[in-house]
């Protein structure tokens, strides 16, 4: 059987009512039970995990071996392989030199990486990896256009 409304009961209401309303209008969250200041949670690294745990670490896994299947496909590194397997004649050897140097560049790019994330900016990296591909592209562009016309 619920209580009747008393005047300390509508009080202790009207109080919970107003400090939710002050909650909602601080930049830190705060705890409507005791009105404790709740520190931020906004730093990188748990903003990757949370995304890591939303996506999945399978979807993370397949986003990562499709982009870089595609892109090594055709390449010269495949091309080298294929070339060394054929003058070696040894197919599992090569296989073995070449998936160990491909796991250990991997390696490198995911330390670098994890490194570059704690010091810079996602936003910064972005930035600075498109401004060398448009290096690399001018400085190929000039390369053809001084070759084919000099």
């Amino acid at each position: 059987m619920k209580p009747f409304p008393t005047s300390e009961n509508t009080a202790q209401t009207q109080i919970d009512l107003e400090q939710k309303e002050v909650s909602k209008n601080l930049p830190l969250p705060v705890s409507s039970e005791k009105g404790e200041i709740s520190p931020p949670t906004n730093s990188q690294s748990e903003q990757e995990e949370t995304k890591v745990k939303k996506t999945g670490a399978w979807a993370v896994f397949a986003s990562t071996f499709v982009t870089i299947l595609l892109a090594e496909i055709g390449d010269k590194t495949q091309l080298t392989t294929l070339l060394m397997t054929a003058e070696s004649q040894s197919p599992w050897i090569v296989f073995a030199g070449a998936g160990s140097a491909l796991v250990t560049t991997s390696l490198l790019g995911v330390l670098l990486g994890q490194w570059l994330a704690s010091h810079l900016s996602p936003k910064t990296i972005e930035r600075s990896a498109g401004i060398i591909l448009l290096l690399i592209s001018l400085t190929l562009i000039v390369e053809v256009f001084y070759e084919n016309f000099a």
